[in-house]
């Protein structure tokens, strides 16, 4: 097998959480179904996930559209089972979900956060296990994560000035914080089984925000930008695929040097 033909994903299947998001969501959607995975994408927002599939399935891709809450150990299941009876597998398992609840930020109601884990912390770990048991069994697979810069660095309040908005998240540096670590967990926990776990964490994307803070915000990164739609496709089809084959529990910024910075 070639180099190029290793990034291939023609031949398997994949499932990504909240693949309709439209920040990074969408984007891991269209890179592993232009690879060639059978791709579903499995959201709570399913207009937008089965306008995202026509689209793609216009454009000559297999993707389909399956509503889930992963706040629900039931619809998780239920997810799994209708993968495996559409598919017979799931070779690649993209936890790209998220629920942004605390909406006054470290003042919201503790309610917010416990709202928070329960899909963020709890339904990680239902999905995570539900679809790594059945890559098991086949032993082989890719779960990515998809967390953040936020897990790995404290909020800093300098890239806002000048805005009214605010980092001052805890659910969302609790949950990305501790994504990181389960990663290497389920990356132990399966590694003898064939099934390898990788976390992604990207830095901040560009949606139209203010001008002081796209300004510094890029200042504080290497490459001098946000992220964009595309940022994130090379690293997750190389993550998902035999290109990868011999990395597992690797936690890797995508985010123009913020971090290392």
């Amino acid at each position: 097998m070639g180099i190029l033909e290793r990034f291939s994903l023609t031949g398997h299947v994949a499932l990504v959480t909240g693949g309709a998001g439209s920040r990074f969501g969408n984007s891991l959607t269209v890179a592993l179904a232009e690879a060639g995975a059978t791709t579903y994408i499995g959201d709570i927002a399913n207009d937008a996930a089965e306008k995202l599939a026509e689209r793609l399935r216009g454009e000559g891709y297999n993707v389909t559209a399956l509503q889930f809450d992963q706040g629900d150990e039931t619809s998780i299941l239920a997810l799994r089972d209708e993968v495996l009876k559409r598919s017979g597998r799931c070779d690649i398992l993209v936890n790209g979900a998220v629920l942004r609840t605390m909406k006054d930020c470290y003042h919201s109601a503790a309610s917010t956060f416990e709202l928070s884990m329960k899909v963020n912390a709890t339904g990680l770990f239902v999905i995570t296990r539900a679809f790594g048991d059945e890559m098991a069994k086949r032993g082989t697979g890719s779960i990515i994560n998809i967390g953040s810069i936020h897990g790995l660095i404290a909020p800093d309040p300098s890239i806002y000035r000048g805005t009214d908005m605010s980092g001052w998240m805890p659910d969302y540096f609790f949950h990305k914080g501790a994504m990181i670590n389960f990663t290497r967990f389920i990356g132990s926990f399966y590694g003898r089984q064939g099934v390898r776990c990788n976390c992604i964490c990207p830095g901040g994307y560009f949606s139209g925000q203010p001008e002081p803070f796209v300004r510094q915000y890029s200042e504080r990164t290497f490459l001098g930008r946000m992220a964009n739609d595309t940022d994130l496709m090379g690293i997750v089809v190389f993550l998902a695929s035999d290109a990868s084959a011999y990395l597992s529990g690797a936690i890797i910024p995508v985010d123009g040097g913020y971090v290392a910075k």
